[in-house]
This record gives structure tokens, C-alpha cells and sequence, in this order.
């Protein structure tokens, strides 16, 4: 339910930074390829930013929250271009003009990834085995 929960605001953060630097980020397409190409796009920002901050966490236990951020930032704004990149044939994509926007979808992804993650904290290991 947690990383449901996660790839949709993520999904939303990714889809906010289209909408707000548009037409330099934008989801093109119509019907339900677009729909998908939404989802898709919110499922991979979702796992990678889920699964990113413990493994940066776990090489540097002692990483402070400006590290965090910015390897978050950088993975948000290299899923960025190569989605851009790899849908760039499809009928519904998600398209960028140049490197700057991605770098303002990559802030606003990081931004909603890391508000996320601090309204959901991990569940405790002890508490995981408590339940089982």
C-alpha cells in the first residue's frame, strides 16, 4: 500500500513539473496512450525514488539531508531525459525541449520525493518483525 501510495505522488510530481513548465515539459499524445504513458512514467519515478533514498542511506549511513537531496535530484533529472529520450517514437511521449527543463522537473520531482518520504517514514525492522 506504501509504494502505491508513493508512485502516485510521485506519478502527480512528475505530471505538476509538466504542467508548470510547460510547454518545455510536456506530455504529448491523446486517449488512453497518454493515460499510460502517464502511468508508466509515474511508475518508474516512483520505484527509483522509493528504493533511491535507502540505498543512498545505506552506502552513507551519516549522508545529510543537502547529499540526499542532491542524488535525488540528479536521478530525477537523468530519468528525465532519458524517458524523454526513449519515447521520443512513440505517438504518446513525454517530451522536453533541452537540458534546462528537465532540470526544473527534476527539482520539482525531487521536491515532491523528498516531502514524501518525510510525511512516510520507513517502517522500523523491529516493528516489521513484530507483525510477522
Amino acid at each position: 500500500m506504501r509504494l502505491a501510495l508513493k508512485v502516485v505522488v510521485n506519478g502527480v510530481g512528475v505530471y505538476v513539473s509538466a504542467l508548470l513548465a510547460k510547454p518545455s515539459i510536456e506530455f504529448v499524445g491523446s486517449g488512453s496512450e497518454l493515460v499510460w504513458t502517464v502511468v508508466w512514467v509515474a511508475l518508474v519515478f516512483g520505484l527509483v525514488n522509493t528504493f533511491a533514498l535507502p540505498i543512498i542511506r545505506s552506502v552513507r549511513p551519516t549522508a545529510r539531508r543537502p547529499i540526499v537531496a542532491l542524488c535525488t535530484f540528479s536521478a530525477n533529472v537523468l530519468l528525465l531525459l532519458l524517458i524523454s529520450k526513449g519515447s521520443e517514437h512513440l505517438s504518446a511521449r513525454l517530451q522536453l525541449q533541452n537540458f534546462w527543463p528537465a532540470l526544473i522537473g527534476g527539482l520539482i520531482a525531487t521536491t515532491v520525493s523528498l516531502v514524501l518520504h518525510a510525511a512516510l517514514p520507513e517502517t522500523p525492522r523491529s516493528a516489521v518483525k513484530e507483525l510477522a
